[in-house]
């Protein structure tokens, strides 16, 4: 027995013949191979010694793999192999004494053994498709294959990973090379196949595609060719079956022979094609369509489920298509979407052709499936559980990453959430995950790359690739920038939000989480800005390590004047203020769009209301209520308002809509309360901001539920002298939900608003006209709100102006 170094440098204790044994790992096989003692060597001092073999008749994927082998061992050693791809080369090498790097075909054609090898831990019924790679050395001898052509640039892949080479974000910003004028290798055996049959994402929202399809292929990404479409589709099969594209008789007999007849052709040829619902919320007037509606609300989308009746047309039409055509081979798509989402609460199994899409859109993206401050996604994890059931396995997940949201291009990681929905979607068997991304990477930073590396290996360990990822793609500046990104993960693992969109930006970045940044941001770049002056040209990692501090600042300076822009709106009503710090946070924006269409995509946004500059057109109108242009401010109403609860609705009867509220409850035990032990908090009156939504500051349910219910916000406003006078109105700026306004216990506004938060206007504004409805000297004002869905109450401060005359 010896000590030696390993393909990855690391110290190993090696037998003369070795047992490759990784224990607990699906997929993977132990296999034995004389070892050998010596470490092969690539490369001495910067000199190749190896040649790279791959057949004449490689596969465009199989090329690309010997191409890339050669052309990252060039950047690593500073001198690239040459690639036999000849008969009369590959003959010629494997007659000499070089070392050999042998891939694809060529290596399984060397070595039959390896095709067993691979065969033993593949799939052995696959429903779409499989991948395995082997890496072994014997000799000076090297073998580098997959089962299929991807998975031959998949074993090439890793042979560099195990080199220490990374792709973490698409492009050569993202890539991680590192500098190794001797390159070895010492011994190896390495059989491996991902339980996960599709491992992907896709482009949307004219985001760039720069990189992607690399970044997919060294991250050991599929595409999903493999799965059958399940986009919006159904309409075009039922139109003029009902009394709209929204609106037909689902499980009728007419319904499925209509639909199958107008798929036959394309199911008796074997073909793909999708049934998937159309973007949007079913109804039905067939008695039975709405019997099986009515078996379950959907809370999520505020409506009957129609799970149960649209499977039932599916399983209808793929069993009228499997009788028709016994040995047919078609594959059906479809979606679990909208009010489709929650499984059938029926006990079904769907048809043998039918594959589903589960989309679950308004579900908590920020927390994981056993993480317990998340009802939410406890219950979409018994929904995956359920479709996985239903569908036999024949289920992908079709989710979408941060940069889907209607956001602000800040940091928005997902691994913390990822990391343990994989080990579920494992379990499950399912078939994988396709997300729809827009390339944000201002956004989604290393989530791709993170959920690329648990699909194809669900027991990584995350923790251990942050760790490498700091020291690799920041070089020098790797400690402080480890203390800056630890500092987000943190914030957003730890937060009680379970909503979404840019509404919660100012409860994950806390002043506290946004000063810690500014520190460490300088720290790093005092240690660039050191490198900068040593008088020297610059390596290619020093120069991407320069650059990658850069980004992060760049980024820093979006994140730092958008919540400043929300603290001048939101907390101060400075719109002047607001205006201001929003534009410098549209300038940093553009400055990160200069470094490359994969950074931010805003091709789409115009200056519509959700968007960032929508919001800052909207600041810049509502200044005009302040500034004597259209009206004058009075006064700022309070930050801090009483709040109540009221789940049973009883507050008017109570008599809430007048004052004062009693805070005698608050005042003894506020000193005890956080945002996470606020959830058991009595029926009393509290204090709460008016500058965040209530959910976030702790308003939930005993069992950590957001809030949904009537709620109470009661403050004093005095006027004195003639203040009283003229047209006075109070302007909330930012108020989601139905709502009720009291005047000294009178009503004087209701605020209707629709359910799904997201279908209202996204000013989110109230303006109501208290002219001769206010008293000089005190007056009580109270607001009852209807939340029933998601965010409560206001977010932005509201005030008291005098409109101008016109």
């Amino acid at each position: 027995m010896r000590i030696r170094r390993t393909v990855n440098g690391e110290l190993t204790l090696v037998r003369c013949l070795v047992l490759y044994l990784v224990s607990g790992v699906a997929g993977e096989k132990a296999t034995a191979w004389e070892a050998d003692v010596a470490p092969l060597s690539i490369a001495v001092a910067g000199k190749i010694k190896a040649v790279v073999l791959v057949s004449p008749q490689a596969g465009n994927l199989e090329k690309r793999a010997a191409d890339d082998l050669a052309k990252y061992i060039g950047m690593m050693c500073g001198a690239k192999p040459a690639i036999a791809n000849t008969r009369n080369a590959i003959d010629a090498a494997i007659a000499s004494k070089q070392p050999i790097l042998m891939v694809g075909r060529e290596a399984l054609n060397a070595k039959p053994k390896l095709r067993e090898v691979l065969n033993a831990v593949v799939k052995k019924k696959p429903h779409l498709r499989t991948d395995g790679i082997v890496l072994i050395r014997q000799g000076n001898h090297v073998y580098i294959a997959g089962n299929n052509d991807r998975s031959h640039y998949f074993a090439a892949a890793e042979l560099l990973r195990r080199w220490g080479c990374r792709w973490y974000l698409p492009t050569e910003f993202g890539e991680c090379i590192p500098t190794k004028p001797d390159l070895t290798v010492g011994n190896l055996n390495h059989t491996y196949s991902s339980p996960f049959e599709i491992r992907t994402y896709w482009i949307s929202w004219i985001g760039d595609n720069a990189g992607a399809e690399d970044f997919r292929l060294r991250n050991m990404m599929t595409d999903r060719s493999a799965m059958p479409p399940t986009g919006h589709a159904l309409g075009k099969h039922t139109k003029g079956l009902g009394t709209g594209t929204f609106n037909f008789p689902i499980t009728a007999q007419k319904t499925a022979e209509h639909v199958a007849k107008r798929v036959e052709k394309q199911y008796q040829d074997g073909g793909m094609f999708s049934l998937g619902m159309e973007d949007g919320s079913y109804d039905s007037e067939d008695a039975n369509d709405r019997k099986l509606m009515k078996l379950q609300w959907d809370k999520y989308f505020m409506r009957w489920s129609v799970t149960d009746p649209m499977l039932e047309l599916y399983n209808n039409v793929a069993r009228i298509l499997q009788e028709q055509h016994p040995d047919g081979h078609g594959k059906i798509g479809f979606l679990a979407y909208a009010n489709m989402t929650i499984p059938p609460l029926r006990e079904m199994v769907a048809e043998r052709s039918l594959f589903c899409e589960l989309a679950p859109i308004d579900i908590d993206p920020i927390h994981g499936m056993d993480h317990p401050e998340s009802p939410p996604r406890a219950e979409y994890r018994e929904m995956m559980y359920k479709w996985a059931k239903v569908m036999q396995g024949r289920l992908c997940i079709y989710d979408y990453d941060q940069g889907m949201l209607v956001w602000r291009d800040i940091p928005n990681p997902s691994h913390q959430a990822f990391q343990q929905d994989v080990k579920h979607y494992q379990k499950a068997g399912i078939l994988g995950v396709n997300t729809e991304s827009r390339n944000a990477i201002a956004t989604t930073f290393l989530n791709l790359h993170i959920r690329a590396r648990l699909l194809w290996r669900p027991d990584e360990d995350v923790d251990t690739l942050l760790d490498e990822f700091y020291v690799k793609f920041y070089g020098a500046a790797a400690e402080p920038m480890k203390d800056y990104w630890s500092t987000i993960y943190k914030a957003w693992e730890s937060t009680i939000c379970t909503e979404h969109e840019y509404f919660i930006a100012t409860a994950i970045y806390t002043p506290r989480v946004v000063a810690v940044l500014r520190k460490k941001l300088n720290e790093a770049e005092q240690i660039t800005n050191s490198i900068k002056v040593q008088g020297r040209e610059l390596t290619r990692n020093e120069q991407l390590t320069i650059d990658r501090v850069n980004f992060t600042r760049i980024s820093f300076e979006i994140l730092d004047a958008y919540t400043g822009m929300i603290m001048a709106a939101a907390t101060n009503v400075d719109y002047a203020a607001a205006v201001l710090a929003g534009e410098r946070g549209l300038k940093a924006r553009d400055s990160m769009a200069a470094l490359g269409g994969i950074f931010t995509t805003t091709k789409l946004e115009r200056d519509g209301t959700p968007w960032w500059p929508g919001e800052v057109r909207q600041y810049r109108e509502l200044q005009q209520l302040v500034d004597g242009r259209q009206g004058k401010l009075l006064m700022k109403l309070p930050l801090r308002w009483a709040f109540r609860r009221d789940p049973a609705d009883q507050g008017l009867a109570d008599g809430l809509s007048a004052g004062p509220p009693n805070l005698d409850y608050w005042n003894a035990h506020k000193a005890e309360l956080t945002d996470s032990n606020r959830r058991d908090y009595p029926n009393e009156w509290e204090m709460i901001r008016t500058d965040l939504y209530a959910q976030a500051q702790g308003i939930r349910f005993a069992d950590r539920q957001s809030y949904t219910g009537h709620m109470w916000y009661h403050t004093k406003l005095e006027l004195i002298d003639d203040t009283a006078a003229g047209s006075i109105h109070i302007h909330f700026p930012g108020l989601f939900n139905e709502c009720w306004l009291y005047i000294n216990g009178k009503q004087v506004a209701h605020r209707e608003q629709g359910k799904l938060w997201w279908l209202n206007d996204y000013r989110f504004e109230w303006d109501v006209d208290l002219t001769d409805k206010l008293n000089k000297g005190k007056n009580d004002i109270a607001l009852r709100c209807h939340c029933e869905h998601h965010f409560g109450g206001m977010f932005r401060r509201p005030f008291l102006y005098k409109k101008v005359a016109q």
